[in-house]
């Protein structure tokens, strides 16, 4: 059992959904990570009111990513990812197990080009994205308090109906 005090790296995350994207036989690409990890955060921060991990999320070009788990699966471009991931090597609470799951069952059918598209239609993003033309690179970060916002009232939105 993980402690639950222990803060993620977007790193265990990531490793988690490419472990999952392999056990269904369906490896995902760098660009699909992103934005899984990305919608990780914000529903920790709508539903757990907490952070899942530290390192901050950038407004890119395609959408939300995180520079040091982009660094460490860019050798593989627009390819599914090929990684062999032990189930035990992954070292994530059985909570926030729970969150990813969802996130997966949610998100995952969805491919990269979809996430990004959904994610730009978003206002986290396009608040990060503000003045900047559609091809220009940023390291603007996505504000952890434009994500709980916006998540929470989408959550609030769900429970209405």
């Amino acid at each position: 059992m993980t402690n639950h005090t222990k803060t993620l790296k977007a790193l265990d995350v990531g490793r988690y959904f490419i472990y999952l994207g392999n056990q269904e036989k369906n490896p995902i690409t760098n660009k699909k990570l992103q934005k899984l990890v990305y919608y990780s955060q914000a529903w920790s921060l709508a539903l757990n009111k907490k952070k899942l991990f530290k390192e901050p999320i950038e407004a890119w070009v395609h959408g939300p990513a995180v520079r040091s788990l982009y660094a460490q699966y860019k050798n593989f471009g627009f390819d599914p990812i090929k990684e062999d991931i032990n189930k035990s090597s992954i070292k994530i609470s059985v909570k926030d197990k729970k969150l990813l799951d969802e996130v997966w069952r949610v998100y995952g059918k969805f491919d990269a080009a979809y996430l990004e598209m959904l994610t730009h239609s978003e206002n986290p993003w396009q608040e990060a994205r503000n003045g900047l033309q559609d091809s220009e690179n940023s390291d603007n970060e996505i504000s952890t308090k434009a994500m709980k916002s916006f998540y929470s009232a989408k959550l609030r939105d769900a429970m209405k109906k």
